[in-house]
């Protein structure tokens, strides 16, 4: 490392915002929950924007955090630790030890979409359109919350910007969390900018492609910056998260070149 340690900066957050007696209030929970709230705020917008009624937005705001949470935890303990918890199931449920994974947070949120468009007689694709933006919101949030827990590290570096994570070790690393999470922020720039200025229609069918071939592009570059995450290794050049990453991508870009060839017709 040619960097000396002065050079970079000290990260030593504590992961808890406020101690509440037995119970703790987490800056990760602060943060997971309070971009669902953001996003309804941004939902409501859009729905009022479009002439839709925002009243249904606080059912579809609990549709998607149990579709979130129940995703990600599935598939935290049997994409990355499969040996753990098929050996103590138990362990599934105890969440408060962590363990989410944001690719099952996307399928569990996308599930819970189609179900709420079938109660509630919407658009799948419109619907998904726009909570794809809201999205976005967050993913980045839930990095931030990984940065104050000092988890989900980078690989040792000596970039100026290497971070640091004293609870965890005195090597300086890439800060990979707030790479995504900057990321996931010029995303939503992104699609609000195209969700304004092209056919509504047009941006139905095209946003949940964008969302999808440019988060898990990034997901799957920025993993060549991280630490090992899952608690097993195969042949495979990719880390579980790209090779989860790869159908992601696949679709998103099938799904633009879809909306692209359909784009003079109505939804």
């Amino acid at each position: 490392m040619k960097a000396t340690l002065l050079e970079h900066f000290i990260w030593n957050a504590d992961p808890v915002l406020l101690h509440l007696g037995p119970l703790q209030l987490r800056w990760y929970g602060l943060l997971f929950v309070g971009s669902f709230f953001l996003g309804l705020w941004f939902m409501q917008w859009i729905f009022k924007r479009e002439g839709k009624d925002p009243a249904v937005l606080d059912t579809l705001l609990i549709y998607l955090i149990v579709g979130a949470v129940v995703g990600s935890r599935l598939m935290h303990c049997f994409a990355y630790e499969p040996d753990f918890y098929l050996s103590h199931p138990l362990e599934i449920l105890k969440i408060w030890k962590g363990g989410l994974a944001s690719h099952g947070g996307l399928l569990g949120s996308i599930i819970a979409v189609y179900l709420f468009s079938k109660r509630y007689h919407f658009n799948l694709i419109w619907l998904l359109s726009r909570t794809a933006i809201a999205g976005t919101i967050t993913a980045g949030f839930v990095r931030l919350g990984n940065f104050f827990n000092s988890e989900i590290l980078g690989l040792p570096s000596d970039k100026p910007w290497a971070i640091i994570f004293e609870r965890v070790d005195m090597i300086p690393r890439h800060p990979v969390q707030l790479y995504e999470a900057f990321s996931y922020f010029a995303l939503f720039f992104l699609m609000l900018a195209i969700y304004k200025r092209i056919k509504p229609d047009f941006a139905t069918r095209i946003l949940p492609g964008i969302f999808l071939t440019f988060m898990f592009t990034v997901r799957f570059l920025l993993e060549y910056t991280k630490t090992r995450q899952a608690d097993y290794t195969w042949d495979l050049p990719f880390t579980t998260g790209q090779f989860l990453s790869l159908p992601f991508i696949l679709i998103g870009i099938i799904w633009i070149v879809w909306a692209v060839g359909n784009k003079e017709k109505t939804t």
